[in-house]
């Protein structure tokens, strides 16, 4: 069966690369070309990956809902469920702007806490923790991408069970040179 502890482990060089540069489009290419190779179609992956890479952010929706109830508990405001649920709804859908952009979330964070009624001073307090923030919720934007691409590929009926098969059993190995044209365009194009 499928493990995401094995996909993890599949996609470790491209989590510590995110880790390194909190930033997700840093392994874009790498990412689509290992789905491809785990037995998900090409075209599944073409169309998925990049749209959540815009819309798919878990990391980051995860991280401002909790961060926002952070400041309100560190500010000892009592938020009734029902506005909890109001702000992790509007952060859901205030966060699609993040993507590409470094340390954008806080800027969403800002001005989710002053819709809110809550002191804007508590984002300058995450300020400090924000740089190491980003790389886990990059992190986990990259691994919410690769196991919906993964579910999406099961769901339409278009994904290779032979070669996850494989994978599972530890014979389908990724190779860059094997990889398909991912690669080719930017290695290719040169300049000059």
């Amino acid at each position: 069966g499928f493990s995401v502890w094995k996909l993890i482990r599949y996609i470790k060089e491209e989590l510590l690369i995110v880790l390194g540069t909190s930033s997700s489009e840093s392994v874009l290419p790498r990412i689509m070309a290992k789905l491809e190779n785990l037995g998900c179609e090409k075209s599944t992956v073409g169309l998925v990956v990049p749209t959540g890479y815009s819309f798919n952010l878990d990391g980051t929706s995860i991280y401002l809902t909790m961060a926002s109830i952070f400041v309100a508990q560190a500010a000892g405001i009592d938020m009734p469920l029902s506005q909890q649920i109001l702000m992790m709804l509007t952060l859901m859908l205030t966060s699609k702007g993040v993507a590409g952009v470094p340390r954008a979330a806080l800027v969403v964070l800002t001005a989710t806490l002053g819709q809110f009624n809550l002191p804007i001073e508590g984002a300058a307090i995450l300020l400090g923790i924000d740089q190491v923030m980003d790389m886990g919720r990059t992190a986990v934007n990259v691994m919410g991408n690769c196991i919906s691409t993964a579910v999406v590929a099961r769901w339409e009926g278009v994904f290779d069970d032979e070669k996850m098969k494989a994978f599972v059993a530890g014979t389908n190995r990724f190779s860059l040179h094997k990889a398909s044209g991912y690669f080719h365009s930017a290695s290719c194009s040169g300049a000059g």
